[in-house]
């Protein structure tokens, strides 16, 4: 029998329906059919099923003693280098590919979804981002997830102080501009199929945050939890510029005026990935109406 992530017309039985393949035939939310069917795959997987409920309770215990360590250890001590060999280590190996694929790309939609706010606010210019655009695992070790961190909150400060200089506001533009939104696939490589690589995603993010938390100053970790929040402010820019609500009633991770818990940062940082997702395929989808109209 065909999986139903494999086919999403496969017949099912009615009283006893896969809820993801529920998830999978319905698109009342904006998202590729690959990225949908590589997420719901992960998300359904035996990791994600059985070891996830039995590591989050010591990840987030963790999370709690280093946080009491950190009261002892220098504000500055920090070694981001060998964090992400670390990280890079375990997702070769041990991540599904499916999982490490989400993972580059959110890199790639990320720069994208930057560039194309700043392109459509007509005189506005910022100092040059890391946008980063990682064609493979491996090149994840050029402190890759703490620069992702830096570019965020760099963005909103110099958008934001740029706007206040010339005393502009967050308007449409009389053409928005969608060049540097990728309508296809990305460049990004084969991902690792070995033996062990099974960990779904959210486990994976799980079972890193408190190497992120130990290997990084408290300050570095605060601002990597705290950025999730920005997924708001992020799609409350990219609605002004569409004039569309939708991108902002897409978004779960809100209020950053109101720092939240890092124990729950594993499943915030997921939620943040969806909601990437989502804005940039709504993005695709407006660049597809323009092209149409001319």
């Amino acid at each position: 029998m065909i999986a139903w992530w494999k086919d999403p017309y496969v017949e099912h039985d009615p009283d006893d329906p896969n809820p993801w393949h529920a998830v999978l035939v319905d698109h009342s939310i904006p998202i590729p059919p690959a990225v949908k069917t590589a997420w719901l795959k992960d998300t359904s997987s035996g990791s994600r099923q059985f070891f996830l409920p039995l590591l989050r309770p010591f990840a987030r215990i963790l999370i709690v003693i280093i946080q009491a360590l950190k009261i002892f250890t220098p504000k500055r001590w920090q070694a981001p280098m060998l964090l992400h060999r670390f990280l890079v280590f375990g997702l070769q190996r041990f991540v599904s590919p499916e999982a490490n694929w989400l993972i580059l790309r959110h890199f790639h939609i990320g720069s994208e979804i930057q560039q194309f706010i700043v392109k459509n606010l007509p005189g506005i210019e910022i100092p040059e981002l890391h946008f980063m655009r990682f064609q493979n695992i491996d090149a994840l070790r050029d402190n890759a997830f703490v620069k992702h961190d830096l570019n965020l909150f760099n963005f909103v400060i110099w958008l934001n102080q740029a706007l206040n200089t010339k005393g502009q506001a967050i308007e449409p533009p009389d053409k928005l501009d969608f060049s540097m939104i990728t309508d296809g696939e990305l460049p990004i490589d084969e991902m690792p199929r070995g033996r062990l690589n099974k960990i779904d995603l959210l486990t994976a993010i799980e079972a890193y945050t408190p190497v992120y938390q130990l290997l990084l100053t408290d300050s570095d970790f605060w601002r990597a939890t705290h950025s999730l929040q920005l997924d708001e402010t992020i799609a409350i820019y990219a609605s002004k510029i569409l004039e569309d609500p939708l991108p902002l009633l897409l978004v779960n991770n809100k209020h950053p005026m109101v720092a939240l818990s890092t124990l729950k940062a594993g499943f915030r940082l997921v939620l943040h990935g969806l909601a990437s997702e989502m804005l940039h395929a709504y993005l695709v989808l407006k660049k597809r109406e323009q092209s149409q109209t001319g």
